[in-house]
């Protein structure tokens, strides 16, 4: 007996061929640059016409939106995968081995960096609930906030008086917390938001080739940002060892 949530054959069909779309406009993102990803370009790598395409995306601006959440899923996959692999160790090399993940896949996948982050029409795509970027990116910040959250709940870290920030600055990060389900409180959540700035800036600059100029080898900047993120959230800096969760736990 065929269970009710089992999908029928022409849904299946629908979803084999979104992910054949979906493996091609990376193939193509990679190769060429975003501006090769084009529903025409598509149609012909995957012998379709383009009006059999837009029977699956409406435009390129949904098109994006679609790939885009998908790399977003598949970054935040590879995180809760680490964060599983450490769920026993302590707070500092859990914490510690997630952000060196992420630097990996970044590094790893700079074009789908870029279109993630630094994708002029991938940004201005409407950032409403309803948006499946939108709602990936929420769950890719989640993953990092959760885990801060749970470092605040333990053991705290060093948060400022609100009252000392900028009035708007203020208001903002109040509103966020509150949009973030209340994870963390406003003042946590200055800090986190503060860390992950700092984070992202020399991430973007890393896989942006920006830094190229100056630094041979940039692990050593990013593990000196490591070493202040920590004192952020009071934990202990370790540098890299090789070893496994096992092993470090």
């Amino acid at each position: 007996m065929t269970a009710r949530n089992t999908p029928g054959r022409r849904e299946r069909l629908r979803q084999a061929t979104v992910r054949e779309i979906h493996t091609a406009a990376r193939r193509l993102l990679v190769a060429q640059g975003p501006s090769a990803v084009t529903i025409n370009a598509l149609a012909r790598e995957l012998g379709m016409s383009g009006p059999a395409l837009y029977r699956y995306y409406a435009s390129r601006d949904e098109l994006v939106a679609a790939v885009t959440a998908g790399f977003y899923r598949e970054l935040t996959a590879v995180l809760e995968e680490t964060r599983t692999a450490w769920a026993s160790a302590p707070a500092n090399r859990r914490m510690l081995a997630m952000c060196r993940t992420l630097r990996g896949w970044c590094t790893a996948h700079p074009a789908e960096f870029g279109w993630m982050f630094a994708n002029p029409r991938a940004a201005a795509e409407p950032a409403g609930p309803g948006s499946p970027r939108y709602q990936a990116g929420q769950e890719f910040e989640r993953v990092f906030l959760e885990e801060v959250a749970q470092v605040w709940e333990s053991r705290g870290f060093p948060v400022p008086d609100l009252d000392g920030l900028a009035p708007s600055l203020r208001a903002q990060v109040r509103d966020y917390a509150a949009r973030t389900g209340g994870l963390l409180p406003p003042e946590a959540l200055y800090v986190f938001l503060s860390a992950w700035i700092r984070l992202y800036g020399l991430l973007c600059m890393e896989v942006m080739k920006q830094l190229d100029l100056i630094y041979r080898d940039p692990e050593p900047v990013f593990e000196e940002c490591l070493r202040e993120i920590c004192g952020m959230f009071a934990l202990e800096y370790e540098p890299p060892s090789g070893g496994s969760p096992a092993k470090q736990g």
